[in-house]
């Protein structure tokens, strides 16, 4: 990650596989962290899945838009997990004052963003099937059967959550600890703006058109247009990969700038708020 020669330059999936595997051994090692990856997911479908039941209960005109709660939540998990779990590994390595020694390693960093990126997708699965599973007893929702749909949600969302996760891992290195707080509030901002719960046309005009900028925006109203009308827009579809590849872009742009200006200001090893 320091230099730019051309032993650097080439990418090994052997070096990535050695990050990752360090990265599973302290989560393997550690019940508290392995019970948190299936503790709140579970908590959320949980909640929103019998405020569905509930509102099937109580008014059969509004029980079919009840049923995209559930899948609301589920995809929702896939864009917060998804980041958090690239985050959280990141931070695991600031946290352990280990920057400093990946640093002068061989490592370059696009693997090291590719090793966060494998941890993030190992430990979104870890959370994210047992809720599906969890739903279908209980609930009658069966996530599953969207099938290849579901694949081009999740690898949608799982991007956005990536993008997400790198700009505010360039803010930290940058910045220092005082800007972890952005690793759970940057995402979370998206839940009103993304449209998770409700179509984008209930919001004022203004809003919408922040919606319309956003990618996830375009994966949840593709969601509750398959779910309501068994429709499966590949035009919103179209429109989220292209978003996506944007916002990837900047981040990694971001990302390569704020580290460049850490080493500048001598910052990448003095970690602290």
């Amino acid at each position: 990650m320091g230099g730019l020669s051309t032993s650097e330059v080439r990418f090994s999936a052997r070096r990535v596989g050695a990050m990752v595997l360090r990265h599973w051994y302290v989560l393997r090692s550690s019940w508290p962290r392995f019970l948190e990856l299936i503790y709140w997911p579970c908590i959320e479908i949980l909640t929103w899945g019998f405020l569905q039941l509930y509102v099937a209960q109580i008014s059969g005109r509004f029980a079919l838009a009840a049923g995209t709660f559930i899948g609301a939540v589920m995809l929702w998990n896939i864009l917060f997990r998804s980041g958090l779990g690239f985050s959280i590994s990141f931070l695991e390595e600031t946290w352990a004052h280990n920057l400093g020694n990946l640093l002068m390693s061989p490592l370059t960093v696009l693997e090291f963003v590719a090793s966060m990126a494998v941890m993030s997708i190992i430990r979104l699965l870890i959370g994210f099937v047992p809720i599906t599973l969890i739903a279908i007893p209980l609930f009658g929702f069966n996530l599953w059967e969207l099938g290849f749909a579901l694949a081009v949600f999740f690898v949608n969302l799982m991007v956005t959550g990536w993008a997400i996760a790198l700009l505010t891992s360039g803010l930290i290195i940058r910045h220092g600890q005082g800007a972890e707080s952005l690793v759970w509030s940057l995402t979370v901002v998206l839940v009103p703006l993304c449209a998770v719960y409700y179509p984008v046309d209930v919001m004022p005009v203004w809003i919408q058109a922040i919606a319309w900028l956003l990618p996830p925006t375009y994966v949840f109203e593709g969601m509750r247009s398959l779910l309501l009308n068994h429709t499966f827009r590949i035009d919103l579809m179209l429109w989220a990969t292209g978003l996506n590849i944007l916002m990837m872009t900047a981040a990694a742009g971001a990302f390569a700038v704020l580290l460049r200006q850490a080493r500048i200001a001598g910052t990448l090893l003095t970690r602290g708020e």
